[in-house]
């Protein structure tokens, strides 16, 4: 028996045309085939290359969050950029992880206090002396800017995380007021460069600062 032609399982799914001959095959649907744009304008396409930009910076600081300090407060600058971008589209920033099934608390975290974790926790006993020196030239520093009227966030932000710094690296600060330090960089963290606190902001960071000097000083001394 003769083997069956090639073009049998063809001419039996298809059949043949009124002039004997094979119809054509179903054509492709190459609509298939295109890329999907996301935008139709530029106005569009910024905005979700802004959003790009956010995922990204999310994504990368959750890797490089314990370490790099130099690429962390890179990342924590990107951040603070992107997020101004697209704040009325990321009015939570939690909120938009959630929606593009981001699991990254480290990177979170690490946004929300604004310093890389290697400055946060750092610790050098040898330069301890000099640590000290400085702890106590950032309190002063920061408490004579606040009583000089200086309210606005790109004033205080530098200064106080110049402090955290400090206090780290002696680490000999009371947990409660560290905390308190803490959650003062979170809160400027959250505002914009432009934006000023009020005044019963300035007169509990002051309080918070006062309490905190007093403090340190107190665990010099239980040291020496």
């Amino acid at each position: 028996m003769s083997s069956t032609p090639a073009s049998f399982s063809y001419l039996t799914a298809y059949g043949t045309s009124r002039t004997g001959l094979p119809p054509s095959p179903p054509e492709f649907n190459s609509a298939l085939d295109e890329e999907v744009r996301l935008y139709t304008n530029n106005k569009d396409r910024e905005k979700y290359e802004n959003l790009a930009d956010v995922y990204a910076i999310i994504v990368t600081m959750e890797h490089l969050e314990k370490a790099y300090t130099p690429s962390c407060a890179k990342l924590i600058a990107q951040y603070k950029t992107a997020m101004n971008l697209v704040s009325d589209l990321i009015p939570d920033v939690e909120q938009f992880m959630k929606e593009y099934k981001l699991k990254c608390p480290a990177a979170v975290n690490r946004f929300k206090i604004g310093v890389p974790a290697t400055i946060e926790h750092s610790i050098d006993p040898i330069k301890s002396a000099k640590y000290v020196a400085e702890t106590v030239s950032h309190f002063i520093t920061l408490m004579d800017a606040l009583k000089l009227n200086m309210k606005a966030v790109d004033e205080i932000h530098p200064m106080l995380s110049d402090l955290m710094q400090s206090l780290n690296n002696v680490s000999s600060l009371p947990t409660e007021y560290e905390a308190k330090i803490r959650n003062w960089l979170i809160t400027l963290n959250s505002m914009k460069a432009i934006d000023e606190i009020n005044e019963e902001q300035v007169r509990q960071l002051l309080f918070d600062l006062e309490n905190a000097h007093n403090a340190f000083y107190r665990s010099l001394s239980d040291k020496s």
